[in-house]
C-alpha cells in the first residue's frame, strides 16, 4: 500500500528538516566545513574580497585623489565580515531578492555599511570604489579559491592526516604479525598484516603531500581579461601589478591569462588528487571488511552497537561499508567537477557556477567516510591466531622459496637442479601439502646441507622476506 496522500507535510516544519544525509543524520560530523563551503560562507567570503579591493584601492592610491580610509575605519569594515552574523545573513538575502544577482547584493549591502563607518558624504564618493571595475567573476573566483583553501587546509587535510596516523601506528604496531597473503584470492607468499597496512599509508601519504601542495589561483582583471575598463578608467596604473599584488596579499597565486573566468585548472587538479585519495581509502576499506570476514581482525565488542536487527551474534563492519557509500559518492561529485570545470564556452558561461555549489556536499562525503574509516579501524584487534591457522594450513606456499634456491644453485653450477618450478608444481598445484610432505620433498633434492637446513626450519610463519623491515619507510 502506498504512502497515504493526505499525510502532514513535513517541509514547513520546524526547525527546519534536511533534505540531505549530510544536512541531516550526519550534521555532527561535516557541521565544520559549513565555515567554509556553504552558501553563507560563500557571501562571508565575497564580502571579504570587496572589502579588502577597496581597501587596496585606497591604500595604494591606485584612483588618483580617491579619499584614503583610516586605519580605524579599515578595521570596522573588516569586522564586518568577522562579525557576519544571521541577521547579515537575512539582509543579504532581501537584497539578492530585489537585485536578483548575489554578487550585486555584496555591493549593496556594503555600500549600506559603508555610509555607517565613514559618513553619509564620504560613503559618497568612496562607495564608488566598492566592486570597482570588477566583473561579479573577479569576485568569485578569489571568494572560491580562499573558501576551498580554507575548508581543504583546515579541516579536510588535518582530518585526512589524523586517519593517516592512526592507520601508520596500527601498521606498526602489526609489522611483525605474520598472514597469509591473498593474490587473485588464493594463498599467496606470507607477508605481515603491518606491511600489508603499511602499502596503504604509503598510497594515502603520496597523496596528501600532492593535496597539500595544491597551488591556488585568483584572478582580478575585469569583464573579459583584458582590464579594459581598468585601463579606460585609470590610465596610468600598473594595473597588472595591482591585480597580482591584492590576489597575492589574499594568499592565494596570481593568475596572468583568463577570460572573463579564472580557468579552474587548479580546481580539477585538486579535485582528481582528492578523489584519488578516496578511491586508495575506499581500498583500504574493502581490504578491511575482507580481513574482518576472514577472522584475520575481530571487531571491538561492547561499544553500544547493535550488528544486526535479527541475529544476536553478528557486529556487522558498517563503518567501513558507511565509508565505500560515501567515498562513491563524493567521488562521483569530484570527478563531474573536475571535468566540468575546466571547460567554458568562449569569455563565459554560467555552468560553473551551478557546478560549484556542490564542492561543499563533495568533500562532506569524502569527509564523513574518513570519519567511519577511522572509527572502524578503532573497533578493530587484531587475531594473530587467526593468522597462524591459515598459514599452518597452506605449506604449499613454501614452494616458491624452494624453487627459488634451487635456480640459484643451479645458476652456481650444483647438479641436479634442473627443471626447480615444474618439480614443485607437480608437488604442489592444486592440493594441500603440510609440513612433514615438504621436509621429505626438500630431503630428497640432494641440497647442500646448509640450504637443506634452512629450507626444513622455514614454516610458512616465518616465509615474510623483509616485511617487517619495510614498515621504516613509514618514517621518511
Amino acid at each position: 500500500m502506498p504512502l497515504p496522500a493526505a499525510r502532514t507535510p513535513l517541509a514547513h516544519l520546524e526547525p527546519a528538516i534536511a533534505l540531505g544525509a549530510l544536512d541531516g543524520r550526519y550534521r555532527g560530523v561535516v557541521a565544520p566545513l559549513v565555515d567554509h563551503l556553504s552558501e553563507a560562507a560563500l557571501n562571508r567570503a565575497r564580502l571579504h574580497v570587496e572589502v579588502e579591493w577597496l581597501i587596496h584601492l585606497t591604500s595604494h592610491d591606485v584612483v588618483p585623489g580617491a579619499d584614503h580610509l583610516a586605519q580605524g575605519e579599515q578595521d570596522a569594515l573588516r569586522a564586518l565580515v568577522l562579525d557576519l552574523d544571521a541577521a547579515a545573513i537575512a539582509e543579504l538575502k532581501d537584497i539578492e531578492a530585489e537585485t536578483v544577482h548575489d554578487v550585486k547584493a555584496i555591493e549593496y549591502y556594503l555600500r549600506r555599511r559603508l555610509v555607517e563607518v565613514v559618513g553619509a558624504d564620504r560613503a559618497v564618493a568612496l562607495g564608488e570604489l566598492v566592486h570597482f571595475a570588477c566583473t561579479s567573476e573577479d569576485v568569485n573566483n578569489i571568494s572560491y579559491a580562499l573558501m576551498v583553501q580554507g575548508a581543504v587546509t583546515q579541516v579536510w587535510l588535518p582530518r585526512a592526516r589524523a586517519l593517516l596516523d592512526q592507520l601508520s601506528g596500527m601498521a606498526r604496531e602489526l609489522a611483525e604479525v605474520p598472514l597469509l597473503a591473498h593474490t587473485h584470492g588464493q594463498p599467496a607468499t606470507p607477508t605481515t598484516m603491518g606491511k600489508e597496512l603499511a602499502v596503504l599509508a604509503w598510497r594515502l601519504r603520496r597523496q596528501l603531500d600532492r593535496v597539500g601542495g595544491t597551488t591556488y589561483l585568483g584572478k582580478l582583471n575585469g569583464a573579459t581579461g583584458t582590464y579594459g575598463a581598468h585601463v579606460e578608467a585609470v590610465p596610468g596604473a600598473d594595473w597588472q601589478q595591482v591585480s597580482r599584488s591584492f590576489v597575492e596579499h589574499l594568499g592565494l597565486t596570481w593568475n596572468p591569462l583568463t577570460t572573463q573566468i579564472e580557468s579552474h585548472d587548479w580546481q580539477a587538479e585538486l579535485y582528481a588528487d582528492v578523489a584519488r585519495f578516496n578511491r586508495v581509502l575506499h581500498n583500504l576499506c574493502t581490504d578491511a571488511w575482507t580481513y574482518i570476514s576472514m577472522g584475520y581482525f575481530a571487531q571491538v565488542r561492547g561499544q553500544g552497537t547493535v550488528g544486526s536487527s535479527t541475529m544476536p551474534h553478528k557486529v556487522n563492519p558498517i563503518r567501513f561499508e558507511n565509508a565505500e557509500a560515501n567515498l562513491e559518492v563524493s567521488n562521483a561529485l569530484l570527478d563531474v567537477l573536475a571535468s566540468t570545470l575546466v571547460t567554458s564556452r568562449l569569455q563565459r558561461d554560467l555552468t560553473d557556477s551551478s557546478m560549484q555549489r556542490n564542492i561543499g556536499t563533495a568533500f562532506g562525503h569524502s569527509l564523513l567516510a574518513i570519519d567511519n574509516a577511522s572509527r572502524g579501524l578503532a573497533g578493530l584487534d587484531a587475531v594473530p591466531e587467526a593468522m597462524a591457522r591459515d598459514l599452518d594450513a597452506n605449506w604449499e606456499v613454501l614452494a616458491e622459496p624452494v624453487q627459488s634456491v634451487m635456480r640459484a644453485l643451479a645458476a652456481r653450477g650444483v647438479e641436479g637442479m634442473t627443471n626447480p618450478y615444474e618439480r614443485l608444481k607437480e608437488l604442489t598445484r592444486g592440493r594441500r601439502i603440510g609440513q612433514a610432505e615438504l621436509v621429505e620433498f626438500v630431503r630428497g633434492l640432494g641440497l647442500p646441507a646448509e640450504e637443506e637446513e634452512r629450507l626444513v626450519a622455514l614454516t610458512p610463519a616465518t616465509y615474510v622476506g623483509l616485511a617487517p623491515r619495510l614498515l621504516d619507510h613509514l618514517e621518511g
